[in-house]
């Protein structure tokens, strides 16, 4: 019987020692290292405007309407779809042969052109159309973009070469130089524009 209880106590405090360790200091030292090393990052990315107001993340896309704002990538997280709900984070799950998806893009392409004055069979970039698979994606190819930003510039007076001047400066270059491809992050480049007097 003592033998039973000797082992009972040890397995006991083997699994508080690791709880202790694995639920409290390790958490503790990886925060305390990325607060040092990486605080913007290890905050949430967050973008804070001249007044002092979170405007929102750099890694979380937002819902902008209005001619004058580039618009982000269409999203299908959130109860509705297109509410870039954070807390509800994914995609349709919809596949090529759905006919619900084919509609849906028939629509997003439609009004895509429609609304950047674009003819009827232009070629449209993808990331335009279509959802990414979180809902959430910040960021638009430069070729969303090079087609939205006249609509941009004439609606906010800026000359079109002001507005591309900003798209490039907004581009995310892949790291570190050749994964993935580039992408305007949408509410940086948005935010500076309204920050133009």
């Amino acid at each position: 019987m003592k033998p039973l209880f000797a082992e009972l106590r040890a397995a006991i405090l083997v699994t508080l020692m690791i709880g202790v360790v694995g639920c409290g200091l390790y958490p503790l030292v990886v925060l305390g290292i990325a607060q040092l090393l990486f605080p913007a990052q290890a905050n949430g990315s967050l973008i804070v405007g001249p007044d002092g107001t979170i405007r929102g993340s750099r890694l979380i896309g937002q819902l902008f309407t209005g001619d004058k704002y580039f618009q982000s990538r269409p999203s299908d997280a959130g109860a509705n779809g297109m509410s870039y709900d954070p807390t509800s984070s994914g995609g349709s799950n919809l596949g090529p042969t759905s006919q619900k998806l084919r509609d849906t893009i028939a629509q997003a392409l439609a009004a895509y052109r429609h609304e950047n004055g674009l003819a009827t069979n232009a070629s449209v970039p993808g990331d335009a159309v279509t959802a990414s698979a979180s809902g959430l994606d910040p960021h638009i190819s430069p070729a969303n973009a090079g087609l939205q930003a006249p609509r941009v510039a004439r609606v906010r007076g800026l000359s079109l070469q002001q507005v591309q001047g900003l798209v490039q400066q907004y581009t995310d270059t892949p790291r570190p130089g050749f994964l993935g491809d580039p992408g305007v992050n949408v509410l940086e480049l948005n935010l500076a524009l309204d920050g133009i007097k």
